[in-house]
C-alpha cells in the first residue's frame, strides 16, 4: 500500500499491516520510499501519534500524518511538512485505520515525537 506523505498503499487487513510512503508531507520524519508497519487497535490514539487514516471526503485517499486532536468522532490530522497542505486543512475530519509502530526500510526505527513546544498537536 502506498500512502501520500504520507499517502500509503498496504493491505490492511489484520492487526498488522505495511504501508509504503510516497510524497513530501511527512518530511522531515518520513520521507518517499519508507516502508512502515502500522497496528490495527492496540492502545489508544494519542495527539503525535503517526498515524495511517482516510479523509472523510476523500474515502479512497489512504494518508499517513500526525494525530493533532480528536474532532468530530475522528482525527484533525496533520503532515511534518507545512508547505504540503494535503492534510485535514484542505479534506477535514479523518478516520484513523492504525497507528504507525515502525518504520522497517531503508532507516529502521522508531518515529520521533513532534517537539513538546509544537502547539499544533495541542489536544485543545
Amino acid at each position: 500500500m502506498t500512502t501520500d506523505g504520507g499517502t500509503a498503499r498496504a493491505g490492511t487487513r489484520g492487526p498488522l499491516f505495511a504501508v509504503l510512503v510516497s510524497g513530501p508531507s511527512m518530511s522531515p520524519t518520513l520521507r518517499a520510499g519508507d516502508a512502515l508497519l502500522v497496528r490495527r487497535g492496540g492502545r489508544a490514539i494519542r495527539p503525535g501519534d503517526v498515524v495511517v487514516a482516510t479523509f472523510r471526503t476523500r474515502p479512497e485517499l489512504l494518508v499517513v500524518k500526525r494525530a493533532v486532536r480528536p474532532e468530530a468522532g475522528g482525527w484533525w490530522v496533520r503532515g511534518d511538512n507545512d508547505l504540503v497542505t494535503d492534510d485535514s486543512r484542505a479534506y477535514g475530519v479523518a478516520d484513523v485505520l492504525g497507528r504507525v509502530v515502525l518504520r522497517y526500510w531503508p532507516r529502521p526505527g522508531r518515529l520521533p515525537r513532534p517537539p513538546g513546544t509544537d502547539p499544533r498537536y495541542s489536544p485543545v
